[in-house]
């Protein structure tokens, strides 16, 4: 050991206006089941353990920009989220309530941009 404490990331924590619908729309892309539902705090389990997601109302959320523009909220982070069919992926994604961002930057990837406005990616290897 390193002397380094243990330490676990446990989930990765999105702001929105509404955290239950935001998590209705991350359960119906990834078929994640919540493992807590609160009005304002919603975590889903990742299938087999590992990080999971969760979500919590923020009154004040303002809804980045994608891409990135001077004097605007700029997203602070993303999803990276593999796929075997990138078509198919983005049809499903579409489906469960995301929108096709205007920039796309790369062939492999497709970014979209979830209900509250935080920009994911789907890519195939």
């Amino acid at each position: 050991m390193d002397g380094r404490p243990q330490i676990t990331l446990t989930a990765t924590v999105l702001d929105a206006p509404d955290a239950r619908e935001l998590a209705g729309f991350y359960r119906r892309l990834l078929g994640w089941s919540a493992t807590q539902d609160e009005d304002d705090w919603v975590v889903l389990g990742a299938p087999g353990g590992g990080a999971g997601l969760s979500f919590q109302t923020e009154k004040q959320y303002v809804r980045p920009v994608w891409p990135a523009q001077p004097g605007q909220p700029q997203m602070s982070m993303h999803l990276d989220i593999r796929v075997e069919d990138l078509e198919a992926a983005c049809e499903h994604a579409t489906k469960a309530g995301a929108t096709l961002a205007d920039f796309q930057p790369q062939e492999t990837v497709r970014v979209f941009l979830d209900p509250a406005g935080h920009p994911f990616c789907l890519y195939v290897d």
